[in-house]
C-alpha cells in the first residue's frame, strides 16, 4: 500500500514534535563530515544524471511526490534536455549536479531516474565545489557511479534509495525520513512474507557459504553492473575494511559470474568485512541449460568462500519499497539474522 500524500504529511508533524532519534553510546566519528539533515519546508534538487524521461507528465508527478514529502523541488536547467538516450549533453548533466551543490538555498539532490549516463559525467564534476557543499543525494541502479565517485572524492555520505520518480511506497517513506530528517539509525530488516505458508518462503535471507557472524564496516556499493565498469577509474572508492552491499537487475548467473570474477581479481573483495547480496530482479535461470550455476551457486563461489559474514536477499534493489542505504554510513551486519544495522546518524 502507497503512502497517501495526508499519510505523509502526518507522519511529519509527528516528527517534528519529536527530538531527534541517535544511536545510544555511538559518538560520531571526529572530523567526520555530515550533510544537513532534511528539514519540512526545505528546497532539493532534481536532476537526471542517466538516462532521459519520456514525458515531461513524469516530471510533474516527481515534483507532486516531492511537495507531499514536505519538500520544494526546484529543476535543474537541463532536466527536460534530451541527447540520444541520455537526458542531455554530458557537460550539461554534469553542470546542473555542480549548480546543485554550489546552490545555497537547494539542501539535497533527488535523482529523477537510472537507466545509463551518470559515468560518462563524472570527468566533468567540479570536486571542489561539491566537497565544500557536502549534501544528501538520493538515488539507486545507475546512480550508483555517483555514490562511488563521491565515496572516493567527496568525503561524505549519499543515500543508495528510491529514486525521485519512484513509487516511494510508505515502508520506503518510512526508512528514508528516518534516516534523512530524523538523523535515526534504523535496523533494516526484511518484511515478513504474507504466503499461507508453515514456513516464510518469501524475502527470506540466506547466509552465503560460511559467512555467518556480526561484523562492523563502513557501507559501500550499489548495481554490480554499474560498481563493476568503475574498477580500474579514480572513481571508485578503497573497499578496504567495508561493508559491501550490491545488488543487480536482468542479468544472466553468468555474467553475475563474471562481474564478480573481475571484483575479485582486481583486489575489491580482498579485506571486506561483510557482504551484503540484495534483490537481483529477473536474474535467475538466465542459463537456461542443464547444469548451469544458480545465482546462490555464483554468489556463494565468490562471496560465501570470504571467510566474512555474507548474506544474500536483502531488501534494495529493483524492487518497490526498498531499503534507503547509507553509502558510506557506519553499520554491523548480522548475517544470520539477514540484518543491517546502522551504527550513528549519517546526518546533522
Amino acid at each position: 500500500m502507497h503512502a497517501t500524500r495526508r499519510q505523509i504529511m502526518a507522519g511529519l508533524a509527528v516528527m517534528l514534535s519529536a527530538p531527534p532519534l541517535l544511536a545510544a553510546g555511538v559518538p560520531a566519528a571526529k572530523g567526520a563530515r555530515k550533510p544537513a539533515r532534511l528539514r519540512i519546508g526545505d528546497t532539493v534538487g532534481l536532476i537526471e544524471p542517466a538516462s532521459a524521461s519520456d514525458d515531461p507528465f513524469q516530471i510533474q508527478l516527481v515534483e507532486e511526490a516531492i511537495v507531499a514529502m514536505g519538500l520544494k523541488p526546484k529543476r535543474a536547467a537541463h532536466l527536460l534536455d534530451r541527447f540520444g538516450y541520455l537526458a542531455g549533453q554530458d557537460k550539461d548533466r554534469a553542470s546542473d549536479i555542480n549548480a546543485m551543490f554550489a546552490d545555497t538555498d537547494v539542501k539535497a539532490i533527488f535523482a529523477v531516474r537510472g537507466g545509463w549516463g551518470s559515468a560518462r559525467l563524472l570527468p566533468f564534476l567540479d570536486w571542489n565545489i561539491i566537497r565544500a557543499n557536502p549534501k544528501l543525494l538520493t538515488g539507486f541502479s545507475d546512480i550508483t557511479a555517483l555514490h562511488m565517485a563521491i565515496a572516493a572524492k567527496g568525503g561524505f555520505v549519499t543515500l543508495h534509495g528510491p529514486n525521485a520518480g519512484s513509487a516511494w511506497g510508505k515502508a520506503s517513506w518510512d526508512i528514508y525520513r528516518e534516516i534523512a530528517f530524523e538523523a535515526g539509525t534504523p535496523l533494516f530488516t526484511n518484511p515478513v512474507g504474507e504466503e499461507d505458508r508453515m514456513a516464510q518462503r518469501r524475502w527470506r535471507t540466506r547466509v552465503l557459504g560460511t559467512g555467518k557472524g556480526k561484523a562492523q564496516g563502513k557501507l559501500l556499493g550499489g548495481n554490480l553492473t554499474v560498481l563493476t565498469a568503475l574498477v580500474g577509474t579514480p572513481y571508485l572508492p578503497n573497499f578496504d575494511g567495508a561493508i559491501l552491499f550490491l545488488e543487480d537487475v536482468d542479468e544472466a548467473e553468468y555474467r553475475i559470474d563474471r562481474m564478480l570474477t573481475q571484483l575479485g581479481q582486481a583486489g575489491v573483495l580482498k579485506n571486506l568485512k561483510g557482504v551484503v547480496f540484495g534483490q537481483c530482479t529477473d536474474c535467475v535461470n538466465k542459463g537456461n541449460s542443464y547444469g548451469a550455476f544458480t545465482l546462490n551457486d555464483v554468489l556463494t563461489q565468490h562471496l560465501g568462500s570470504l571467510g566474512i559474514p555474507a548474506y544474500q536477499g536483502a531488501f534494495f534493489g529493483h524492487i518497490t519499497d526498498q531499503f534507503t542505504l547509507p553509502v558510506g554510513g557506519m553499520a554491523e551486519i548480522d548475517a544470520d539474522a539477514g540484518t543491517l544495522r546502522l551504527l550513528e546518524p549519517v546526518v546533522v
